[in-house]
């Protein structure tokens, strides 16, 4: 079993609904959730003619390969209703691996660690709350996400939201 990091993220219908939604789907396909942060809600990054999003990150263990937990990703998504319209555009859901174990991936379809993950604030919040001790570049995440300066654009909107069986 490998330990692996996915945000999730929301911005139409039923935000909270679609995030409970995605976690019980991967459940159903081996992905055993281990910890779930809070729901942080945020402004839209690059396309900003959508709805605020609501954030979360979970940790997880799974005996899938990072390709098929990737496909499993894809198949979750197109079940909740996602379209892929508008670059960074509204989504009902949206779930990206931002680690897995210790593994590097490069291509173009898939990036691990997630390419864009240490720049956003809104992956670094709530992956902060159940993995502070995470490590790169000789700094541990607590002391990265102390340092971020558009962190004050991510805001609490729940916590306890989930259940872990």
């Amino acid at each position: 079993m490998t330990d692996t990091y996915m945000s999730i993220g929301s911005n139409v219908g039923d935000r909270e609904g679609y995030l409970k939604s995605a976690l019980n789907e991967l459940t159903k396909n081996l992905v055993i959730i281990e910890k779930v942060s809070p729901i942080y809600e945020t402004e839209p990054v690059g396309y900003k003619e959508q709805g605020r999003f609501l954030n979360a990150v979970v940790q997880a263990k799974t005996e899938l390969k990072p390709r098929e937990l990737l496909k499993i990703i894809n198949t979750v998504e197109k079940k909740l209703g996602r379209e892929r319209l508008i670059r960074w555009g509204p989504r009902t859901i949206d779930i990206d691996i931002l680690l897995y174990g210790d593994v590097t991936i490069n291509d173009d379809d898939l990036k691990i660690p997630h390419e864009r993950m240490w720049e956003r604030a809104f992956v670094l919040v709530p992956l902060n709350d159940i993995a502070p001790n995470i490590v790169k570049g000789g700094m541990k995440l607590s002391d990265i996400v102390e340092s971020l300066p558009d962190k004050i654009g991510v805001r609490l909107y729940k916590r306890d939201w989930y259940k872990v069986v």
